[in-house]
């Protein structure tokens, strides 16, 4: 992890010495002590979110408040109905919630432990202990994004087209499995004839960030000349695979995403949502509207909190444990649209 724990205090370093400490009742006082010092960075880890940075907003609120958020937008083609989707429950699949004016998020708990032998708190093996609170971050963050995630594809799913069917973009003269500048452009037109309004509209929808496979960025290194200008040729070539927005086509981020493509967790989760992809399509691009920050929501009743648990110390081990209770909504499906090439 990035915040204090790769790089530990003299503190922390002598905390973790008494952990290993003959006098048991020593050694749980400083695994209590060393706990609450490692909550604050591993509370600042989650809440980045990994993969869901800069989608959902988390919202801090009082373990006795309800998550409920007014619904003061219209969904297009559903001008009566406010659609929203949710995870109802820990392990639930998104559920799709129609209110007239707000919906409550469900939250739930997400629990996550690790344990490594006493005879690294002797030594003062401090690389040991961080790489255990790498796991137990890790945990936590796949957690999230695996739910984060979810919602934003069934929520994409479950939207409506002027047809009344879910609007899938494809571009149909394309190669099958080919990535091309013009699915970029169909997304784009798609986002803002669906994102309800006009012209003059001060809160109209638009697409700005795309997220891909790494195949996907693989076929964009391939682009020509004839294809996108040398700066543009430039950018691309000169992008790592950070995480970060590779490029801007057309003014909308290029994002990979390692859970999209052939296969992969977020593909075949949408295969379940019972969509199909265009004609001899292989993969799924998902696009979101990120301008305005009024749909993904992420409650949290009870930030993470983490313990020591004395029970390991007959074991001669010392370890940690936690939860956090939290949810994830997606509360305008017009911010999300789904492709497929």
């Amino acid at each position: 992890m990035k915040r204090n724990i790769r790089k530990p205090t003299s503190e922390q370093i002598e905390l973790l010495k008494r952990t290993g400490s003959a006098n048991k009742a020593e050694a749980l006082e400083a695994m209590h002590s060393l706990a609450q010092a490692l909550q604050v960075p591993l509370r600042s880890a989650l809440l980045d979110g990994d993969i869901l940075g800069g989608i959902f907003a988390p919202e801090v609120l009082d373990p006795s408040a309800t998550a409920e958020y007014p619904l003061d937008f219209y969904q297009t083609a559903q001008e009566n109905d406010y659609v929203a989707y949710m995870i109802p429950s820990e392990g639930a699949p998104p559920q799709r919630t129609i209110s007239g004016d707000a919906v409550t998020i469900n939250t739930y708990d997400v629990g996550n432990a690790i344990d490594w032998p006493l005879k690294y708190a002797t030594s003062a093996r401090w690389n040991i202990v961080a790489r255990a609170m790498e796991v137990l971050e890790a945990g936590f963050v796949k957690k999230m994004n695996t739910d984060g995630w979810r919602v934003i594809i069934a929520a994409g799913a479950g939207r409506t087209d002027f047809s009344g069917g879910a609007p899938l973009v494809f571009d149909s003269a394309a190669t099958a499995g080919q990535f091309t500048k013009r699915l970029v452009s169909l997304m784009k037109t798609t986002m803002t004839r669906l994102a309800g309004g006009n012209t003059s509209s001060t809160n109209r929808g638009r697409l700005t960030d795309l997220f891909l496979s790494p195949e996907a960025l693989e076929d964009i290194r391939e682009w020509d000349q004839s294809e996108v200008d040398d700066l543009t040729r430039r950018e691309i070539f000169t992008a790592g695979d950070d995480g970060g927005p590779m490029a801007r086509i057309y003014g909308v981020n290029l994002h990979p995403l390692d859970e999209l493509g052939v296969s992969q967790e977020f593909q075949t989760f949408f295969g379940t949502l019972g969509l199909s992809m265009g004609a001899s399509d292989e993969e799924v691009v998902v696009g979101l509207d990120l301008s305005h920050g009024d749909s993904f929501v992420m409650p949290v009743k009870r930030e993470l909190a983490i313990f020591e648990d004395d029970m390991l110390h007959r074991r001669q081990k010392a370890g940690f444990y936690g939860w956090q209770e939290h949810g994830f909504a997606a509360l305008d499906g017009r911010r999300i649209l789904l492709g497929s090439f």
